[in-house]
C-alpha cells in the first residue's frame, strides 16, 4: 500500500515540520513486513517514536526552501484478522463496561469531553440498540447497521471540523463522521470506544482495472470487550460505513480518542504563501509474498525510514 500526500504553495516555504501516523501497527492479526517513508525535499531531521496509544509516529523537518512538499509512506502488511471471542461478545453490554484492574487501562476511552447535551443526543441515538441485557456483540451489530442505513454517505459533505451535532442533524457524512458517532454512542453508555484510522482494501467493479491512487484512508470504530474468562480483554472493530465487522481487508494504522489524535499527516509550515493545495492519493492492493521475500531494514539517517 502507498499513501502519498502532496502540498503545493503559492510562495516559498522556508521550513516545514511534520508528524506522521503512516506506519501500520503490529497486532495479533497484523504484521508489517516492510515500511518506507520518503520526504521530498529531503528532511534535515527525521526521527520515530510512539505516542501515548502505542502508535508508531514519525517526525520530520524540511529546512530546504520549497514550494512543493511530497510525503510518501509505502508498506507491505500481512493481515489475518482474528475472530472475536464468542464468549466475550455474548456478555450483556452492561457487563462490558470497563471495571477493575483489567478495565483501568481503557478508562480514558470511556470519558468524553464533549458538550453534555451532545452526549445526551448520542445516548438517545444508541438506546434502541442497547436494550437492557442485550449481548454486546448484538448491540454493536445493530448500532453499526442503523448508522449505515439511517445516514447517507456523501463525499465532501463534511470536514474534520464538522461537529457531531451537525452530522446528527444532516443525517449524512463520511467514514470519519460515522466512526466518531459510533464512538460517542459507546462512551455515552459507559463503554470504552476508540477511533481507528487505517485502510480498507477495495476491489474494482467487474471488468474494470484497478486505478492506482483511487483508494483512500478509512476510519472505523472499536469497542472494548472484557474477557469472559478473566484477563486483559480485547477490542471488537466495526465499520458502520460498510455495515460489517472489520476483517482481513482492514489494515490498522493507528487509534486514539478521535480523529485529532491520529491524522495520517499533520504539520506546520513557515511561509508568506497566501494559498496552498493538498492532494492525497492512496493505493491498496493485494500481493503474494513469502516471509523470505522481505528482509528487515533498520531506520537510516538519510531521510528514509524502512522497518519491519
Amino acid at each position: 500500500m502507498t499513501h502519498r500526500t502532496v502540498y503545493e504553495y503559492s510562495d516559498e516555504v522556508s521550513s516545514s515540520y511534520g508528524r506522521l501516523w503512516l506506519r501500520p501497527r503490529e497486532l495479533a492479526g497484523q504484521q508489517c513486513l516492510h515500511h518506507e517513508l520518503t520526504v521530498d525535499p529531503g528532511a534535515a531531521d527525521l526521527s520515530t517514536g510512539r505516542d501515548v496509544y502505542g502508535n508508531d509516529v514519525a517526525y520530520f523537518h524540511v529546512s530546504t526552501p520549497h514550494t512543493r512538499l511530497e510525503v510518501t509512506g509505502t508498506s507491505l502488511v500481512r493481515v489475518l484478522h482474528p475472530e472475536p471471542d464468542p464468549a466475550a461478545t455474548a456478555l450483556a453490554w452492561e457487563d462490558a463496561r470497563p471495571v477493575g484492574v483489567h478495565g483501568r487501562p481503557v478508562l480514558d476511552l470511556v470519558l468524553d469531553q464533549r458538550d453534555p447535551a451532545l452526549l445526551a443526543r448520542a445516548r438517545d441515538y444508541a438506546a434502541p440498540s442497547f436494550a437492557p441485557g442485550t449481548p454486546i456483540g448484538e448491540a454493536v451489530q445493530d448500532l453499526l447497521h442503523r448508522v449505515h442505513t439511517e445516514f447517507t454517505y456523501a463525499s465532501g459533505s463534511t470536514s474534520v471540523r464538522t461537529g457531531l451535532d451537525e452530522v446528527l442533524d444532516a443525517r449524512q457524512g463520511v467514514c470519519q463522521d460515522f466512526a466518531r458517532l459510533s464512538v460517542a454512542c459507546l462512551r455515552s453508555l459507559g463503554l470504552a470506544g476508540r477511533y481507528v484510522s487505517g485502510y480498507l482494501a477495495t476491489d474494482p467493479p467487474p471488468g474494470r482495472d484497478r486505478v492506482v491512487g483511487a483508494d483512500a484512508t478509512h476510519a472505523w470504530a472499536a469497542v472494548w470487550l472484557p474477557s469472559a474468562r478473566g484477563g486483559a480483554g480485547d477490542w471488537l472493530d466495526f465499520d458502520p460505513t460498510n455495515d460489517h465487522l472489520a476483517d482481513e481487508r482492514y489494515t490498522t494504522l493507528a487509534w486514539g480518542r478521535d480523529y485529532a489524535d491520529v491524522p495520517p499527516v499533520r504539520g506546520i509550515v513557515f511561509t508568506d504563501a497566501e494559498t496552498s493545495t493538498m492532494t492525497v492519493s492512496v493505493d491498496v492492493a493485494p500481493v503474494d509474498v513469502t516471509p523470505t521475500d522481505v528482509a528487515p531494514v533498520d531506520v537510516t539517517p538519510t531521510g528514509v525510514e524502512s522497518a519491519c
